[in-house]
């Protein structure tokens, strides 16, 4: 499942982080690169332990606690610290498959890599390339979100971004551990809570509504794993 998510940052949020990645330092991208997906990374990164990589990472979780689309599709019971990247100049990070596990830095808890995050932070007028492209059954989606906006889809999705070939397209990704690890059980809860949404919204209060959020949350206790 693929899921757009728009303004999870408002525009101040999005002109602060533009102006503290424009003054970090930036170190080589495959520095947190596995072996296999080295060989394809050419981009670059805040350190992850830097104080801009912390200050801004702490304001994207705060705003995903208050995204009820984020946490209607994601379900998320843990979340990696965000990450920053930057591309300009021809760099790309080609056909790669994200790690299944993955430890927290500084700490000795590691979560399941079920969902991958990008957080668009630069206006998509503003580069050439630069597409998030993600693959699945159904073929290859070409992504490129307004600031602020963000895309969620599977982890175990093969995906890659094209190379920037004008100007800086600058982004952050994470990871979710989700509640429900399989896909297809959070499309099927997804689908089922924005159509209660829908019905609540055409028959306000109708006792329908009850039965089906009923009908939700006996499946999310069927397929959590907490």
């Amino acid at each position: 499942m693929i899921v757009q998510i728009p303004s999870i940052l408002n525009p101040q949020q999005i002109a602060h982080c533009r102006e503290v990645m424009n003054r970090a330092n930036w170190v080589d991208g495959r520095v947190t690169a596995g072996h296999q997906s080295a060989t394809v990374k050419d981009n670059r990164q805040l350190p992850e332990n830097s104080p801009e990589a912390h200050e801004l990472g702490d304001m994207i979780v705060a705003a995903l606690e208050r995204s009820p689309l984020f946490i209607t599709a994601a379900l998320p019971l843990r979340v990696f610290p965000p990450r920053f990247n930057r591309y300009e100049g021809g760099e790309a990070f080609g056909a790669h498959l994200d790690n299944s596990i993955r430890q927290i830095p500084g700490t000795p808890y590691r979560i399941r890599t079920d969902i991958s995050a990008t957080l668009f932070l630069s206006a998509p007028e503003t580069y050439d390339g630069g597409e998030l492209v993600i693959s699945d059954v159904y073929g290859t989606h070409a992504v490129k979100l307004a600031a602020g906006d963000m895309v969620v889809y599977p982890a175990s999705s093969l995906h890659h971004v094209n190379p920037v070939m004008r100007g800086v397209r600058l982004a952050a990704f994470f990871w979710v551990q989700s509640m429900v690890r399989d896909d297809g059980q959070r499309t099927l809860l997804f689908d089922l809570d924005m159509a209660i949404n829908k019905v609540n919204q055409a028959l306000p209060n109708h006792s329908a509504v009850v039965e089906l959020t009923n009908c939700y949350h006996n499946l999310l206790r069927r397929f959590a794993e907490v």
